[in-house]
């Protein structure tokens, strides 16, 4: 634990002026951004006695190590620059409303030749127009159903699309008049694009004109005497209407707007969102945060509007934002959502009528999230914590491990020899942060040695990282052989700078390394920390047979009850290194099985290839072809037709595979083991599921 006297600026360095501030801990990762009219003012606050601060705030300072600025010309400025800095370093201390990307939203894709109307989670993209959040999916397919009678535009996919071009007949939605079926040009381009603007302007509230319009059609279709088409036209009012009826008029007056309303205690705030467009509620979501620092309610409400707008322009951005209580100060909030939206945007509290009414209801929404937010998390944060402390008590550990890696070592029959590290911060994966690793120091099956050269990779490049002023070179792989990755996601990069706050490789130390095995691999991890100089992270292994928690230079294993807390959360990490670990060997496994002779025929692309294994069947026919008859195939000249000859010349055929049940060779004419229907890419193993697994480690 730092103490803030250690690094608190000297009288008179601050600059009275506005800006931005960063703290920053030992290992140079940005912790918290902030923002102040006059950055000395505001510093100031923190370095008071820690005995008058917030809980939180105090824990923030005493977790710095340094501070920072970056002075600018204007309050806008500084909001601007505070929201780029949170977005990019992703501080742990900030005021962060969980992520609405889980949310679904109507969108239109105006920028294809044909739009198409579907549902749509995540970033929003460029061209796109968006209608909500909803709280459901369902809620939006409901409604696209109805819409879909009177503005019958494109809803399918880009395959059933070609499909559908390819062999001249339009999918079911097409035959029932669901869809214009602009795929077999019952409808041109110009025509489809127009019915799109017609299905985005009465998803934006200008229900009006369409209504009249339907109304007086059905008027005159009765009065020249055709019934069906009035009838047509009535069903297409009445499904409109029903439409409507799904988000009842709340402001008489055609509003667009957006209310937020906020529920608070001493720890966290509930944030909710409903967003009014032509006097409807047209959608609705929340976010809950913890609070970080002693923070106002207009604070938690300049948070909740960054968050909220931060990506937007246009009129995305309405022209009236109603809150619970305003920033302080308003001007440089109430400007910045001028500028995203273009022109001028209202950000004030209701006083009166029927908008705060609604913003009364806005509010009873955000109390009751905060309740089931609370009443869901009380027992998992309580879990989490008896877990930590039940394993430094168990461990002899100084303080709870916040930060606990695994490491499993994954292979099969000493093929393919693979090891996963996973990270537990706060009880929770974080897999951003999961490294993958080829065993590269020898070859063959050999767990503690594996696990010895496992850790060292790791905590070498830990100390490099501690000790180096510039970046790692970009490569495939890592310096020593390690592939990031998050989730199953290989992710390559270079290693961030020092200064740039954001966490990098192998940058941020565990206060617990835990490996999946016992006392031979806890030894070689504990070895391995040993000889690397490293006296500050404990060690322990969890065997899989008895689920035994072994220490290094201990005889006897730790025995946690089975019912422990502590025992499960060790669990939970081996289980998903070990996870980890076995989905990247078999990847690594089934990518070996795929490969050909002619993928290292230098020259001869993926086209050529297929030509080649068409023409001639199979890789074995290949392999006893003439140059002449190579020459044959369509783009394959002489020099090819040779190198392609002296490459599989020198290539040793694959062995054929043989099922060890029953004795038979299993030939499939290419000289590629065969596969199973389930699992595309795995080689066939003899034995029951149970045997099979046992070769697998």
């Amino acid at each position: 634990m730092a103490d803030p006297s250690s690094y608190r600026p000297r009288p008179g360095e601050i600059p009275d002026s506005p800006g931005v501030y960063r703290f920053r801990d030992e290992h140079r990762r940005v912790i918290y951004v902030g923002k102040a009219k006059s950055l000395r003012q505001r510093l100031a606050n923190y370095f008071q006695d820690l005995a008058s601060l917030h809980p939180r705030t105090r824990t923030m300072v005493t977790t710095a190590a340094s501070v920072e600025w970056t002075v600018v010309s204007t309050e806008v400025e500084a909001l601007q620059l505070e929201y780029s800095w949170i977005k990019e370093y992703d501080p742990r201390f900030n005021v962060k409303y969980r992520d609405d990307k889980s949310y679904p939203y109507l969108a239109v894709t105006m920028n294809e030749e044909f739009p198409r109307v579907q549902v749509m989670r995540g970033h929003k993209k460029k061209g796109v127009r968006y209608f909500g959040p909803y709280g459901h999916a369902w809620a939006i397919r409901d409604t696209v159903d109805l819409l879909l009678r009177v503005f019958p535009v494109r809803t399918c996919s880009a395959g059933v699309f070609k499909n559908a071009a390819r062999t001249g007949r339009p999918c079911l939605l097409g035959y029932i008049g669901k869809c214009s079926a602009p795929c077999v040009e019952r409808i041109s381009p110009d025509d489809h694009r127009d019915l799109a603007d017609e299905f985005c302007d009465f998803m934006a509230g200008r229900t009006g004109t369409y209504l009249r319009r339907l109304e007086r059609q059905m008027a005159e279709a009765a009065d020249e005497m055709e019934y069906e088409r009035a009838a047509r036209l009535r069903d297409d009012i009445g499904a409109l209407k029903k439409a409507m009826e799904k988000s009842a008029v709340v402001l008489a007056d055609a509003t667009d707007a957006d209310l937020i309303a906020v529920a608070e205690d001493e720890l966290e705030a509930a944030v909710q969102i409903f967003h009014v467009r032509g006097g409807r509620v047209r959608g609705q979501r929340g976010w809950v945060t913890d609070k970080v620092e002693e923070i106002t309610t207009g604070a938690l409400v300049e948070h909740a509007l960054q968050q909220l707008y931060g990506e937007e322009t246009g009129d995305a951005v309405p022209k009236e934002v109603l809150v619970p209580a305003l920033p302080d100060p308003v001007e440089p909030v109430q400007q910045w959502l001028t500028e995203r939206r273009g022109s001028g945007v209202s950000l004030r509290i209701p006083q009166r009528g029927d908008k705060k009414a609604l913003m009364e209801t806005v509010q009873r929404n955000a109390q009751q999230a905060l309740v089931l937010h609370k009443t869901k998390r009380a027992s998992d944060l309580t879990t989490r914590s008896r877990a930590l402390e039940e394993i430094a008590d168990a461990l002899d550990l100084d303080s709870a491990p916040l930060r606990i890696e695994c490491y499993d070592i994954s292979h099969l029959q000493g093929d393919d020899v693979v090891a996963s590290m996973v990270v537990f911060e706060d009880g929770l994966a974080r897999k951003s942060e999961y490294r993958r690793f080829q065993i590269k120091g020898f070859a063959g099956q050999d767990d503690v040695r594996s696990m010895h050269e496992v850790i060292t990779r790791r905590f070498r490049r830990y100390l490099a990282e501690k000790e180096k002023t510039g970046e790692w070179a970009d490569g495939e792989d890592g310096a020593d052989g390690t592939e990031a990755g998050g989730g199953e996601q290989l992710t390559d990069g270079p290693a961030l700078k020092d200064d740039d706050g954001r966490p990098k490789r192998f940058a941020y130390p565990p206060q617990l390394v835990v490996v999946d095995g016992g006392q031979p691999q806890v030894a070689a991890a504990q070895r391995a920390l040993d000889e690397l100089g490293i006296d500050d992270i404990a060690v322990c292994g969890l065997a899989k047979r008895l689920e035994e928690v072994w220490l290094p230079r201990e005889d006897d294993p730790v025995v946690l009850p089975r019912t422990s807390e502590g025992l499960y959360l060790l669990q939970r990490v081996r289980d998903e290194a070990h996870r980890f670990a076995i989905t990247y060997q078999r990847a690594k496994r089934a990518k070996r099985f795929r490969s050909s002779p002619l993928d290292d025929v230098p020259g001869l692309g993926e086209t050529r290839r297929q030509a080649l294994i068409k023409h001639f069947g199979s890789v074995k026919k290949l392999r006893s072809a003439t140059i002449d008859q190579i020459c044959e195939v369509p783009g394959i000249g002489r020099k090819t037709a040779e190198t392609v000859a002296v490459a599989l010349a020198r290539a040793t055929p694959a062995a054929p595979a043989v099922n060890t049940a029953t004795g038979e060779i299993i030939d499939d004419e290419d000289g590629a083991p065969e596969t199973t229907a389930d699992a595309p890419g795995e080689p066939v193993t003899a034995g029951t599921p149970d045997e099979r697994r046992g070769q697998e480690r």
